[in-house]
């Protein structure tokens, strides 16, 4: 178990969105404020560490033909349990984020690193996997936040500070408010992966 590698991957080299391009509905759908990113990201990540643990716990036991349903029902254990204590305890973020919580049953992040990761590895390695994944995952959605909310509203720290309006850091006036509409997330998430895949093949070489 390499720590280091691992979280390179994860952020980096192996980043869920930029790199292994996965999970992109709700990449663009909700990342128009800094609440709804970091929401979905802490969702994401824990959601996705504990499945690993456990896919990786039982993994010996389940039969090969069975373990994509195996899977399944263990991602929807978690999700339901991050969906009703997110409706308990932040209800404005569970109302803010609707559908996309119940919807990463079926992420293929969590699939993803469940068939890839976990179902092959022990349990300290799979639980670092879902670690810095899901830290991967969470640092997109909040750049993506951060580049869209303050070009397309002149704000910041949407649905947190400032009673949930974010502060204004220039008139709306200005902003380019094309990139809170969905297009906004492609043309957004577009450049964040040439970016990446640029910087990527400049190590490389």
């Amino acid at each position: 178990m390499n720590l280091k590698k691992q979280f390179m991957e994860g952020l980096l080299t192996q980043n869920p969105v930029l790199v292994q391009v996965l999970g992109m509905c709700s990449t663009m759908a909700i990342t128009t404020s800094f609440f709804n990113g970091l929401g979905m990201g802490i969702a994401v990540l824990v959601i996705l560490t504990l499945s690993n643990v456990i896919i990786s716990l039982i993994r010996k036991i389940v039969p090969d033909k069975i373990r994509i349903a195996m899977f399944i029902v263990v991602i929807a254990g978690f999700v339901t349990m991050v969906d009703l204590l997110l409706q308990a305890f932040v209800p404005a973020l569970s109302a803010s984020l609707g559908v996309f919580i119940p919807l990463i049953v079926v992420n293929c992040i969590i699939l993803g690193r469940a068939e890839s990761f976990s179902y092959k590895n022990g349990v300290a390695a799979s639980f670092f996997d879902g670690v810095f994944q899901g830290f991967g995952y969470t640092v997109v959605l909040l750049v993506m936040c951060i580049i869209r909310e303050f070009l397309g509203a002149g704000t910041f720290g949407g649905g947190i500070l400032a009673g949930g309006k974010g502060i204004q850091i220039f008139p709306d006036t200005y902003a380019v408010k094309m990139l809170t509409l969905p297009v906004g997330g492609f043309l957004v998430l577009g450049c964040l992966i040439a970016a990446m895949q640029w910087a990527l093949s400049r190590s490389k070489k």
